[in-house]
């Protein structure tokens, strides 16, 4: 059994005890979270496809850490002009486990 269910704007296929990287949230450590924004349910080939979402169908999850991602480097350069420029950035990540996926 799968879901498609949308969180802060992205979505994700997501299955029971599958941990999972979203932007971050502003919940506490090990608090208990529920999506409403599902779109899709795979329940053994029984396909559910909301228009938009699924009527009744909910996504529990735990969140069990904040964490960070990978530094990206920004590099510009122009030839000739010696101009040179370096940025890094680091992501803030949420990570997920979900619990349990429900259609009542």
């Amino acid at each position: 059994m799968y879901a498609i269910v949308e969180i802060q704007g992205q979505q994700f296929k997501v299955e029971k005890d599958q941990k999972i990287f979203v932007h971050r949230l502003d919940s506490e450590e090990g608090a208990s979270l529920e999506f409403n924004k599902v779109l899709l349910i795979d329940n053994e080939g029984t396909v559910n496809v909301g228009a938009p979402t699924v009527e009744g169908a909910k996504v529990s999850g735990k969140l069990i850490g904040h964490v960070r991602g990978d530094k990206v480097l920004i590099f510009k350069k122009k030839r000739r002009k010696n101009y040179r420029k370096s940025r890094g950035h680091r992501q803030d990540f949420s990570q997920i486990l979900i619990e349990n996926i429900a259609l009542s």
